[in-house]
């Protein structure tokens, strides 16, 4: 900056210099014309140029609070103080961002014929190849980013609740347009991009488990000759010793099963704290051992090889007939 105000200085120094000899007073007209006339010219096109100015900062003021007033309105909607029918409160600030970029995009639509340059060939060129370049840079994100729109507007999961991503088991912490993150019982915080959550199927333990309340389940395996209504007893009562289990609706049981061997159970009982499966399953897994154990049926699934010369059947005592 020093260096450009030493050489204006002298250079509009000359022509007082060559005024004072008369062999050489032509020459400073066409110097200081040298200088004067393109500042003539920048000061003649910048007030030839403000009535576009004017109408540009007149169209950014108008779209400036009318975004403001947008952003009220859905910082309002998120935080349920105003409310529209069929409108949920997640999705107001997305859409408050969606209408954002668009209102920007009109923005920039309408005020481009009032830049300087907007014309010129070169202006155009440029845009077109920054526009090419984001393009192809970004298809990747802007995949993403349509994903997680959708993901939005579809209400598959909220921030909070328990599911299951592909192989991926976890609370959700985080939902961005890029990607939505998950904590796992181990306390493993993983990033999943959002066009991969829609690739995969979702299953939502939180959703509906305060009307519907979710159902744990885990098998056992029982010999034939336990009597399949004896098993049912235990197994509820394993069941209603778990705190976390509800009492209402109550257990229930079904074999899933015929094997060779043994007869496979199933023990279903019904939880409104999808969060604490981990803990539930090991709860009634230990209660299953405990009223088996006191009960004096050991959790086996034995293997026979039958042969007929008399012996015993393998089939509670109440059934058999004993004159076959």
């Amino acid at each position: 900056m020093q260096w450009i105000l030493i050489f204006t200085s002298v250079y509009l120094a000359l022509p007082v210099l060559l005024n004072l000899f008369p062999s050489t007073e032509g020459y400073a007209p066409i110097l200081l014309g040298y200088f004067t006339k393109p500042l003539k010219e920048v000061v003649q096109a910048i007030v030839a140029y403000l009535p576009n100015l004017i109408t540009i900062m007149v169209i950014c003021f108008i779209f400036r609070y009318l975004l403001k007033a947008l952003r009220f309105f859905a910082n309002e909607l998120n935080e349920g103080v105003l409310s529209l029918p069929g409108f949920y409160r997640e999705w107001a600030m997305p859409t408050y961002h969606i209408l954002r970029v668009l209102l920007f995009a009109f923005l920039l639509i309408v005020i481009f014929p009032y830049l300087p340059g907007s014309e010129s060939p070169i202006f155009k060129g440029v845009s077109v190849f920054i526009g090419v370049l984001f393009t192809f840079g970004s298809a990747g994100a802007l995949g993403n980013i349509v994903a997680g729109l959708v993901l939005t507007y579809m209400r598959p999961f909220s921030v909070g609740d328990r599911i299951k991503i592909g192989e991926v088991t976890g609370d959700i912490i985080e939902k961005t347009l890029l990607v939505t993150r998950i904590r796992t019982t181990k306390n493993e915080v993983i990033s999943i991009p959002n066009s991969q959550v829609m690739n995969s199927h979702t299953i939502n333990y939180s959703m509906d488990v305060e009307e519907n309340p979710l159902i744990i389940y885990t098998n056992i395996t029982m010999a034939y000759e336990i009597p399949w209504q004896r098993v049912h007893e235990l197994a509820k009562e394993a069941c209603n010793r778990v705190e976390l289990l509800e009492k209402q609706p109550e257990p229930f049981i079904l074999q899933t099963s015929l094997d060779d061997f043994y007869v496979t159970y199933q023990v279903n009982a019904y939880t409104r704290n999808p969060h604490r499966q981990a803990l539930i399953y090991s709860e009634l897994h230990k209660n299953i051992l405990d009223v088996f154990h006191q009960a004096g049926i050991e959790l086996l699934s034995p293997h026979f090889r039958a042969v007929r010369d008399g012996s015993g059947l393998d089939m509670p005592k109440a059934s058999r007939n004993e004159d076959i």
